[in-house]
């Protein structure tokens, strides 16, 4: 039994962490700056993000490694830094999670390369396959229990990162996407499509982050239990809906706002529940007060399905921007 094993076993939902990008800008990142060099510039503000969702309670933590394919570190020329930046991103959550009083796992993070894949782009199964197991292979080496790839929007590019991963190493591998249009991808994936596809792959987790907030995360995980009962979901949703207060971008979804959602989802079926974009260890304080019980929040009322089917009408394709995890 290997540690991811062991900790569902003890558990019966897995509490993960909030955002990364959002801390590190607390932390002083300036905006459009790449997170993954903080990996090896400020190791020590790195591990204090870690630090401070252990303290809230997280039984795993993700890794400063989200933009880490050569394609997002090209925006920045880093692209010959990747088992660098890669093995730092997991070096530095490994040191916070072997410290910590609970068990801890590390979370290797794969994002999306932020290209297109053909036909629609330029970017073949096999060139994101090499670039996702380059990944893969310096997050193991820097001591990943697991990989998370996420904020995926095209079912091929999740194939693809899913075969390189297994190419690199034998870690367990989770993955979500992201369904911020109508309740689909961009790329017009719905949730009953990811699950049916994904859920031949043998991975360990499937679910959703990102998004649009708790409510979108609470139809998609209470239509990919309906479609297959048996898979572990994940339900990572961001903090409400941004908006900007001046200078700054702030997100309207409070802790108690996520507590509530925290034990929503896991009344849906969710066993990996955290928090994405704009979520902080506060927001993961107040989840596992409320998944412990110490809070009460209103019973979970089922979404419900639209129109035009289960997953309602698909959304016209647009080209994908380069999202990046807050």
């Amino acid at each position: 039994m290997n540690k991811l094993e062991q900790l569902l076993q003890d558990n019966e939902y897995v509490l993960l962490d909030g955002a990364m990008g959002t801390m590190l800008m607390d932390a002083g990142l300036e905006s459009g700056d790449p997170p993954e060099e903080w990996n090896v510039l400020y190791p020590d503000r790195v591990q204090a993000v870690h630090q401070a969702y252990v303290e809230a309670g997280s039984h795993i933590i993700l890794t400063n490694s989200f933009g880490g394919s050569r394609y997002r570190l090209k925006l920045h020329g880093l692209q010959k830094r990747v088992a660098e930046l890669n093995r730092a991103a997991a070096a530095n959550a490994r040191a916070v999670a072997d410290a910590a009083p609970h068990p801890v796992l590390v979370a290797g993070s794969m994002g999306p390369t932020g290209e297109l894949m053909t036909p629609m782009g330029t970017l073949t199964y096999e060139e994101a396959k090499v670039a996702f197991a380059e990944q893969a292979r310096a997050l193991a080496e820097g001591g990943a229990d697991l990989l998370w790839i996420e904020t995926m929007s095209d079912l091929e590019e999740v194939k693809a990162a899913v075969a390189g991963a297994r190419s690199a190493c034998s870690l367990p591998i989770a993955a979500s996407m992201t369904f911020d249009t109508n309740r689909h991808t961009m790329m017009g994936v719905s949730p009953t499509q990811a699950i049916e596809t994904l859920g031949r792959l043998d991975l360990t987790a499937i679910g959703a982050n990102c998004g649009n907030g708790p409510d979108e995360i609470e139809d998609v995980v209470n239509k990919m239990k309906a479609t297959n009962p048996d898979v572990p979901l994940i339900a990572k949703a961001n903090a409400g809906i941004p908006k900007l207060v001046g200078d700054e971008l702030v997100y309207d979804g409070t802790p108690e706002v996520m507590a509530a959602y925290a034990e929503h989802v896991r009344q849906l079926g969710a066993r990996f529940i955290g928090g994405c974009c704009g979520s902080t260890p506060a927001h993961i304080r107040a989840m596992k007060a409320a998944l412990t019980g110490e809070i009460e929040v209103s019973p979970v009322v089922p979404p419900q399905t639209v129109e035009n089917g289960a997953d309602g009408p698909a959304p016209k394709r647009r080209r994908r921007h380069r999202r990046r995890r807050k």
